[in-house]
């Protein structure tokens, strides 16, 4: 079995599935992927370095079934969609939604090539995001799970993404086209796992999308979304229950 095929096992996908270089077949990978690779910072907390090597990030995120966030999953997926053929590009991007200044850049995403354009791949949001890949066209409104995104391009901030909030449109994220390579990313991953400023390193961050929603642990409070309304809720949960919730919802062990 090539490593793309355990992949393809790792995210439900059957391991003979026939790759095409198609937005339908990028698709349901990008979508498989958020539905059973879950968003989570436990190495940080346990303070385990990690590693992007290409090699390391399979045997956690394949092999061992873990998480992870973005400068990990993004970077897998990037290595994955190569060895089954698609061009991948990746770019540094801010974070924009909800900052009232300029963040620093400190996420990774994907630009892929399929037949019929380019691509924006992203499974490394905990928050509201993009199930399905979004085309980098300027203006076009592409709709995805009552969601609604939009790219416009600006002077100094290169693509911006938008999403329909309440009716507005506001900036989601942003990135430049300067090519990165994998080395590149390893000091800005760093400052996240160790930086005393990095919200990263403080308590508990998971989630993982369902068809209809998505769950997500902040320190202590375990939650339920369907879209963007909150549907169930526990807070103060004592480590043992926690960790009974964190097993049950996203296959992992604290």
């Amino acid at each position: 079995m090539q490593r793309y095929q355990a992949f393809l096992e790792r995210i439900g996908l059957p391991v003979d599935l026939q790759i095409e270089k198609t937005y339908d077949f990028l698709k349901e990978i990008q979508y498989r992927a958020v539905l059973t690779i879950p968003y989570e910072n436990l190495d940080i907390l346990r303070g385990i370095p990690l590693s992007l090597d290409a090699d390391a990030l399979f045997e956690k995120i394949v092999e061992k079934k873990r998480g992870g966030y973005c400068f990990e999953v993004n970077a897998l997926l990037s290595h994955m969609l190569k060895e089954m053929g698609f061009s991948v590009l990746s770019y540094f991007a801010r974070y924009v939604r909800g900052e009232e200044t300029v963040p620093m850049r400190r996420h990774r995403i994907l630009a892929v090539e399929c037949e019929d354009g380019l691509y924006m791949c992203d499974i490394g949001v905990g928050q509201i995001a993009p199930r399905y890949p979004v085309k980098m066209e300027e203006g076009l409104v592409q709709e995805q799970f009552g969601e609604m995104y939009r790219f416009e391009k600006d002077a100094d901030a290169g693509w911006v993404l938008f999403d329909d909030t309440k009716g507005e449109w506001v900036p989601y994220i942003t990135f430049t086209e300067e090519k990165q390579y994998e080395v590149d990313f390893i000091q800005p991953s760093f400052y996240c796992e160790k930086h005393p400023d990095s919200v990263f390193n403080k308590t508990y961050m998971l989630a993982i999308k369902t068809p209809t929603g998505r769950k997500t642990v902040d320190g202590n409070t375990y939650k339920e979304f369907t879209g963007t309304e909150l549907t169930h809720i526990e807070e103060n949960l004592p480590q043992d229950q926690l960790s009974e919730i964190v097993k049950r919802e996203f296959l992992l062990d604290i």
